[in-house]
Formats: C-alpha cells, structure tokens, sequence
C-alpha cells in the first residue's frame, strides 16, 4: 500500500510541488526577515551615533561645569577672605553694588 503523494509516477509531481510552494514561502519570509534584520541594523547603528554624540557633550558640560566650580570657588574664598578682615565698610559697598546691579537687570527684563 503506497502512500498518497509519496510514490513514484504521476504522483510524485505532488510532492515536488508541495516542496515548491514551501520554498516560494521560505524564500518570501526570509526576504521579510532580511529586511527586518537591515532596519535593526540602521537603527542601532543610529542609536550608537547619537550616544556617542551625547556622551561627547556631556564630557564638555562636565569640563565647562568643573572649571565654573574652580571660579566660583575663588569667588567664594576671596568674598570669606573680605569677610574675615577688618573691611566691613567693602563688604557693605559690595553688598550695595550686588543688589544695584540686580536691580538693574530686573527692570531691563520687566521692559522686555
């Protein structure tokens, strides 16, 4: 008793073009898979670039941060160095021209 599809003669036509079918299949979901497999390529090497751009900037905001602590830090010993003096009447004149300035700059900004 032969099988239906799987013997020799007129039959194995079937079998032949079952297989074909399944191929054209494959072949269609490998394309699909590709094309796939290609967009996760150019993503991530687009998400790659942007990373390396980013770390990039903040290593220059963490120089530009480290250098703005250095002067603020001058700043604040020569303000305690004023402080710590018997120069109350500059340290009052400072004070004075801080909040002119401040002043200032407010009402330039509340003409805008």
């Amino acid at each position: 008793m032969r099988r239906a599809g799987l013997g020799e003669g007129g039959s194995g036509h079937y079998v032949a073009s079952g297989y074909s079918v399944y191929e054209d299949e494959n072949q269609q979901l490998q394309e699909g898979l590709k094309d796939k497999v290609n967009a996760l390529k150019s993503l991530s090497i687009d998400i790659g670039t942007e990373v390396k751009y980013q770390n990039k900037m903040l290593e220059d905001m963490d120089t530009d941060f480290d250098s703005t602590g250095g002067l603020l830090g001058s700043t604040i010993g020569r303000v305690k160095q004023l402080s710590r003096g018997s120069q109350t009447k500059l340290l009052c004149y400072l004070l004075l021209f801080c909040l002119f300035v401040f002043f200032v700059l407010y009402w330039f900004i509340k003409l805008r």
